[in-house]
């Protein structure tokens, strides 16, 4: 009873907030996004909001349907393996704890759902279904959209939905990504906001957890299914050449690296000092490397200058792409540590500083406590950045509270 009458107070507030937020045309303006924490608005939310009136009506009944040729797609999705071997577990939540299960692709569409009977009609009356479009532009502030939004887990509760007809609800939800860092859609839990339970995002997070394990061996189970060149070198090291492991000694990951970093190239002379610095090497070697380069990539180094003659798919050239665009989500998902950790080559240790403090620059300027926490897991002693997360998060959000014991466990070392 104690529970209830707390949830039923929490969502009171919120109701009045969202009238002063969300208000009808001829009502005056709501508050600006940067008194959201004084008004007991979750910032993110509040940002969601503003966002989402300029495309969704806070009235509509229900989200807008795409569910032509759904049964293929969802038969399509790499999610589909995974999810369906869940199948009995998703069940039993979805009948012990009155819930509603949902998965979407990377658009926000969902593409399956179970629940009880009762919670599926329910679910039916908002389109909470195969179909229904749950993206922030289509069916404004939801866990799904904000889950898709800023990579990040996320819970809406009551009110801090922006349609009206969603009151009603509580949703978890969390992003599932695929081996390669792609973010291939949301899982999410939905019940009425009654059951509005913390340990719900602790079995989403689980359940993601598993789907991502068993994508990482659907992918190891199939290398025919990528293609081309591919070179991961942030936190860990490793090259595949059409899904199959490339075996290259350490010194040619290195030389890999600074061509997939530059394609503008270098000149031999350039390069050797790259790799080597002012220690004494023959230029032999380094012709020996790059010719084995050349042969485990299918002979895409030029000769003259020595760049890559066809692009390949390298997650650090992909890291400052999305810097240079003040892309901050696609920035921290992909800085997984530092460039090749182990490797003290000039060139590699100058990229290295170059990126982290890129990357540490862009979360210390952003706004969404979400990249900070993200960003703050690969980075244990930065007291800067846990410091910059709470002072992002609000004084009741349940996320302060691993912020506050990784600056603890900072301050302390």
């Amino acid at each position: 009873m104690t529970q209830r009458s707390s949830l039923s107070r929490r969502r009171a507030a919120l109701e009045r907030e969202w009238t002063r937020w969300v208000p009808a045309s001829a009502a005056p303006a709501p508050p600006a996004p940067d008194r959201a924490a004084e008004s007991g608005v979750r910032r993110e939310v509040a940002q969601s909001w503003l966002r989402s009136m300029r495309t969704v009506d806070p009235e509509t009944t229900c989200a807008p349907d795409d569910s032509a040729d759904i049964g293929s797609r969802w038969a399509a999705s790499p999610l589909r393996g995974p999810v369906t071997a869940l199948t009995g577990q998703l069940h039993s939540i979805a009948h012990d704890a009155g819930y509603i299960a949902a998965v979407t692709d990377a658009d926000g569409t969902i593409l399956w759902s179970y629940g009880g009977t009762a919670m599926r009609r329910r679910a039916e009356q908002v389109n909470f279904a195969p179909g229904g479009r749950w993206d922030e532009a289509h069916m404004g502030t939801n866990a799904l959209s904000l889950a898709l939004r800023t990579g990040a887990p996320s819970t809406v509760f009551s009110a801090e939905h922006l349609v009206a007809a969603l009151h009603g609800w509580v949703c978890y939800c969390a992003p599932i990504h695929a081996a390669d860092g792609r973010r291939l859609g949301v899982l999410d839990l939905s019940a009425s906001w009654d059951r509005s339970n913390p340990l719900a995002m602790s079995t989403v997070r689980t359940l993601v957890s598993a789907i991502e394990t068993q994508l990482r061996a659907d992918t190891a189970a199939a290398p025919g299914t990528d293609t081309g060149i591919r070179l991961s070198c942030l936190g860990a090291a490793g090259l595949t050449r059409d899904g199959r492991p490339v075996r290259v000694r350490p010194r040619q990951l290195e030389i890999l690296a600074l061509l997939a970093l530059e394609p503008g190239g270098f000149t031999r002379e350039r390069l050797h000092h790259a790799i080597y610095g002012d220690r004494p090497a023959g230029s032999s070697t380094l012709k020996a490397d790059v010719s084995h380069l050349r042969r485990a990539t299918g002979g895409e180094i030029a000769t003259r200058v020595y760049q890559l003659t066809t692009p390949l798919s390298c997650d650090a050239a992909d890291l400052v792409g999305a810097l240079s665009a003040g892309d901050t989500d696609t920035a921290v998902r992909l800085y997984r540590g530092p460039l090749l950790p182990g490797s003290d080559t000039p060139g590699i240790v100058e990229w290295r500083d170059h990126l982290a403090v890129g990357v540490r620059a862009a979360v210390l300027a952003d706004p969404d406590p979400a990249h900070a926490l993200h960003y703050g897991d690969r980075v244990p002693d930065d007291i800067a950045v846990h410091e910059h997360a709470l002072r992002l998060l609000p004084a009741d959000d349940a996320r302060r509270a691993v912020a506050v014991a990784r600056l603890h466990t900072a301050l302390r070392r």
